[in-house]
């Protein structure tokens, strides 16, 4: 039976912070879904579609890397892909009291569910989207930090 791992995230967009968590989970499973959340309760600057799609293109000579966006809990997500392993990327203590609270909420609701946790690479340790987005809107140099390609696209969103 193939081993198989959901890294859920927003990817708003993603950083390379976010491509070192995906590429080391690839060593540790078979299959890596990389599940986009389309939070209804947030607001994106990428629809859901094209950061599926920036992804999509980042990996598309990657094998065992499966990218879909998904909406509503991730536990039930979890469950509807038959996935008992979900992936989580720690950067910094703050993040830990977040993904510790979420953790023992997925495990009420799903006890099945397991969560990884993978700490990030120095070089990412204080990189977040947010970040990003206006490092880019701002002018200033985003370079190692995320690929070309989304430079490209958050260029576009912000001309």
């Amino acid at each position: 039976m193939p081993k198989i791992a959901i890294y859920p995230g927003s990817f708003d967009p993603i950083t390379n912070g976010h491509l070192d968590i995906i590429k080391r989970t690839q060593g540790l499973f078979d299959k890596v879904i990389v599940a986009v959340n389309n939070n209804p309760l947030k607001t994106f600057l990428f629809t859901a579609g094209e950061r599926v799609e920036m992804i999509k293109e980042l990996f598309s000579v990657s094998k065992g890397i499966e990218v879909e966006s998904f909406q509503g809990l991730l536990v039930q997500y979890a469950k509807e892909k038959g996935v008992r392993f979900v992936i989580r990327g720690l950067r910094a203590l703050s993040d830990f009291e977040y993904e510790f609270q979420m953790d023992l909420m997925n495990r009420k609701l799903n006890p099945d569910i397991q969560t990884i946790y993978l700490m990030t690479d120095q070089r990412y340790s204080y990189l977040s989207s947010g970040i990003i987005k206006e490092i880019v809107k701002l002018g200033g140099n985003a370079e190692g930090l995320i690929p070309d390609l989304v430079k490209e696209k958050l260029l576009e969103k912000f001309t």
